[in-house]
């Protein structure tokens, strides 16, 4: 019996690309076989010229409960404990999340059930989250003996430190609100509305320069992790190289001229 696959991508309309995480009998773990499929699938859309952002949902009640704790507990039995296929997965799970940075095309999350975990991570990673009212988030390993150490490296960077201790140490549903007020998240809006919300912003950010888009994005992480100096240094450089984009003369050209733009890509 071939299995379903564990998400789908689909074109909602021009512009943007809705991948649907599909496995809600899992909660919709990271699985190796998920993680895999969400690398591989981030890989090919940042290569489309056709989408200029990428909106990820979940179908279920879960956006994602995180790793798939059977299937770590499974690997037990290996010859070594399972440690060879731990450092895989938590491995694999890294290069996924440094993927959605890296992506030239901002991530969206469109989160309508409880993200934990790992699933909390992947939350935190990505560019822009709307979250549902009902929705929760939590980095509750610290309640089953196994610290959220990877997911601590999303939150620590998109919360404050005080707020990311608290969740980490305390291991709590955090409620969409509150996910909002510490920063998690950027919109939160009622259940029905959470994925025509992700695709306005998505609608939106297709509407711009491809091209800015990127470069502002990779900026931002970029100099983020600089200290000031440096930071402005790289900013500087950045947006030089910026204004020598034909998108930028046709931008700036057609603000002043009082005219939509036309851009060009480049």
């Amino acid at each position: 019996m071939v299995e379903a696959p564990p998400l789908h991508v689909a074109r909602p309309e021009p512009g943007f690309a809705l991948v649907t995480l599909a496995s809600p009998a899992t909660r919709n773990s990271l699985s190796r076989r998920m993680i895999a499929a969400l690398d591989r699938s981030i890989a090919e859309l940042s290569q489309d010229p056709s989408v200029s952002a990428i909106v990820i949902a979940a179908e279920g009640r879960a956006f994602s409960a995180g790793h798939d704790l059977k299937e770590l507990t499974r690997h037990r039995a290996d010859a070594d404990g399972g440690r060879a296929f731990y450092t895989e997965t938590m491995q694999a799970c890294a290069r996924l999340m440094q993927a959605i940075v890296r992506c030239p095309k901002p991530v969206i999350a469109a989160v309508e059930g409880v993200a934990t975990a790992a699933g909390c991570q992947l939350v935190a990673t990505c560019d822009l989250a709307v979250a549902a009212t009902t929705a929760t988030f939590a980095t509750p390993g610290v309640n089953i003996g196994l610290f959220c150490s990877t997911p601590m490296v999303a939150l620590s960077r998109n919360v404050s430190r005080k707020r990311a201790m608290e969740m980490l140490l305390l291991g709590e549903l955090l409620s969409a609100e509150d996910a909002e007020r510490y920063g998690l998240v950027n919109r939160v809006v009622p259940l029905e509305r959470v994925r025509d919300e992700a695709f306005a912003m998505a609608r939106t950010i297709a509407s711009k320069s491809p091209v800015t888009v990127a470069i502002g994005k990779e900026a931002f992480y970029r100099q983020v992790e600089q200290p000031l100096g440096e930071a402005y240094a790289y900013a500087a450089s950045v947006m030089v190289e910026n204004m020598m984009a034909q998108d930028a003369a046709e931008g700036i050209g057609a603000f002043l001229e009082k005219r939509p733009p036309a851009w060009k890509g480049s």
